[in-house]
């Protein structure tokens, strides 16, 4: 027999408190994607050609350059929260499970430095 109460005995057991703040950042990552993206299409379509030459140019502006390592580094965060969603509701067992979501954020990081790597590096002339 317990002298707590039932509520004394349930505070602190309950959520992680990490829930929340992983729906608001897919949520946010999204809606920055949805103007990243459209900033990409309305920018891309402004070009006269999709030469070489042309788009290294237009990457090498530094206001494109910018925005394109924003849209990498948005696109690889919120990639790696849904794709670590799907791990949580779908892989049941623990030694697969800790093994995805390792695999996914060193996947995601290493693509996404790749990504910025290569923005930066046509962006400054290829001194990378």
């Amino acid at each position: 027999m317990s002298l707590r109460s039932p509520l004394s005995r349930v505070l602190g057991s309950g959520s992680a408190k990490e829930g929340t703040d992983h729906w608001w950042m897919q949520r946010v990552t999204a809606v920055a994607l949805l103007i990243l993206g459209a900033w990409f299409l309305i920018s891309l379509a402004g070009l006269e050609s999709y030469s070489r030459g042309d788009l290294y140019r237009w990457i090498g502006a530094p206001m494109n350059a910018v925005m394109l390592l924003l849209a990498s580094i948005t696109l690889a965060w919120h990639s790696l929260l849904g794709v670590q969603v799907i791990v949580e509701d779908y892989i049941h067992g623990p030694a697969l499970k800790i093994f995805a979501l390792l695999s996914n954020k060193f996947v995601h990081v290493f693509l996404c430095v790749a990504a910025v790597l290569a923005v930066l590096k046509v962006a400054l002339g290829g001194s990378l």
